[in-house]
C-alpha cells in the first residue's frame, strides 16, 4: 500500500475510530498528521505518515456507551418500520436491569447516535447490542469481522421422519445462499426440537433460510451470545451497560 488514502479511512484501519467519528474529529481540529492539524474533510495521507488524535477525542470516545438489551419479539433492531417500534425505545432509566453492576448513570443524551451493531429479526429475541462507539460497531459488523454469534433455535421438521444426518452436516457447511457458499457454521442438536447455531456471518434471516433449505421450520429463535459477551440472566425487555471487563 503506497497510494494515498482518505484520512478517515486510514483512522478506521488503525482502529482509532469509525469513519463517521473520524470526519467529526477532523472537522473539530482534533486530528494531526505528522504533528500538523488536518481539518479538511477528504484529506489524504500516505501509509507511513503518523496519525494522532487530541485528548479531547479520546475523552469524548470514553464517554460513549454500549448497551446490551434482551430484545422481545415485536421490536425491530434499527429504524421504526411498518408500524413496529425500534428496540431503542426500551432503553430508559426504569427498564435498566436492577442487577447491572456498571457504575454509569443513565442519561437521555446516551440515546443520541445509539445504533444497533448487528440486526435481530422482529420475530427473534435475545441479545442485541446498541452502541455509540463506532469501533465496536465495526468490530461486530464490519466486512472482516470474525466475531461469532450463538443462537438457540427451536425447530419442527416438516418432512417424514427425522432430519437426516447429511442435512445436519449441510447446515454446518455446504449450503449456498444468494449465489454464494455460506461460511462454515457450528450446528448441533441441544435436544430433540432445539438446535444450537454458532455463526460468523449474518445475512438477512440467515438461520431461518438455512433451516428452510433442509425442511426445518423455525418455531423460535434466541441469540444468547456475541463473541465473549453472553445474554446471561438479563430479563426480556431490560438492558444493561457493557462492563469495562467484557470484550466481544
Amino acid at each position: 500500500m503506497t497510494e494515498p488514502v482518505r484520512l478517515s479511512k486510514r483512522m478506521s484501519e488503525l482502529g482509532l475510530c469509525s469513519r463517521r467519528e473520524a470526519d467529526e474529529w477532523i472537522e473539530k481540529g482534533w486530528v494531526r498528521v505528522d504533528g500538523v492539524v488536518v481539518s479538511v474533510l477528504g484529506s489524504k495521507v500516505l501509509p507511513h505518515q503518523k496519525v494522532t488524535v487530541e485528548r479531547q477525542a479520546s475523552a469524548e470516545q470514553s464517554q460513549r456507551v454500549t448497551i446490551l438489551i434482551n430484545k422481545p419479539m415485536g421490536y425491530v433492531s434499527g429504524q421504526a418500520e411498518d408500524g413496529y417500534k425500534p428496540a431503542v425505545v426500551l432503553v430508559n432509566a426504569e427498564s435498566r436491569w436492577k442487577e447491572d453492576t456498571a457504575e454509569m448513570q443513565f442519561h437521555p443524551k446516551q440515546l443520541r447516535s445509539l445504533v444497533p451493531a448487528g440486526r435481530l429479526d422482529i420475530d427473534s429475541v435475545g441479545l442485541l447490542v446498541l452502541t455509540q462507539d463506532g469501533r465496536i460497531a465495526k468490530h461486530l459488523i464490519g466486512e472482516d469481522s470474525a466475531v461469532d454469534k450463538e443462537y438457540l433455535v427451536r425447530v419442527k421438521y416438516m418432512r417424514p421422519g427425522k432430519l437426516p444426518e447429511h442435512d445436519l452436516k449441510r447446515l454446518n457447511h455446504g449450503l449456498i445462499m444468494d449465489g454464494k457458499p455460506l461460511k462454515p457454521a457450528k450446528v448441533e442438536w441441544q435436544n430433540e426440537d432445539q438446535l444450537r447455531f454458532v455463526l460468523r456471518e449474518g445475512k438477512k434471516r440467515q438461520i431461518r433460510r438455512m433451516c428452510d433449505m433442509v425442511g426445518l421450520k423455525v418455531i423460535g429463535l434466541k441469540r444468547v451470545r456475541i463473541g465473549g459477551v453472553k445474554l446471561g440472566e438479563l430479563p426480556t425487555g431490560q438492558w444493561r451497560y457493557l462492563r469495562p471487563d467484557e470484550q466481544f
